[in-house]
């Protein structure tokens, strides 16, 4: 299409990363471009698995330096007008416009909301699926003992066995 709406994808993890089949979540009929970011330490991104020194205000400033790099490069079409209220922010190089969509899948979505926090203008949407935003209370259910969780959750341990077979 020539449609030139830019979307992101955010993938989840963390320690995953992107792989092709991603650009699913994108009808080519309504998106000419698809930008998949593999995350620090994450799928094609080196050093792999490095965590040293990362930092969710670092993960969200590489969104913002790719979005740049991406329309500097003219790897992605730049000069789209829109209302005054939706150019991206006055810091930003002419030519280089928000990302139209950004889709954040379980950690995507924390880096896509920290992200539209920090630079809300250079954002146009977002898709949150699988919201978790990593609070203690969430990875203790997540990641801890799903017997003591049972009873606040209303999943009984005979559940939990039985899933865990």
């Amino acid at each position: 299409t020539n449609s030139g709406i830019i979307a992101l994808f955010l993938h989840g993890g963390p320690g995953s990363g992107c792989f092709p089949n991603h650009v699913r979540f994108f009808s080519p009929v309504l998106y000419e471009y698809v930008v998949l970011l593999d995350q620090r330490g994450c799928g094609r991104s080196t050093p792999l698995g490095q965590v040293d020194g990362q930092s969710l205000d670092l993960l969200v400033e590489d969104v913002e330096r790719l979005r740049i790099h991406l329309f500097d490069k003219g790897l992605l079409p730049g000069n789209v007008v829109y209302a005054a209220e939706e150019r991206a922010s006055s810091d930003t190089p002419k030519g280089v416009r928000p990302w139209d969509l950004i889709l954040g899948g379980s950690w995507g979505c924390t880096l896509a909301m920290a992200y539209a926090h920090r630079y809300p203008t250079n954002v146009r949407s977002m898709v949150l699926r699988g919201v978790c935003l990593f609070r203690p209370r969430e990875i203790d259910w997540l990641f801890g003992d799903p017997i003591e969780y049972s009873n606040t959750t209303g999943v009984s341990s005979s559940i939990w066995n039985m899933a865990s077979k």
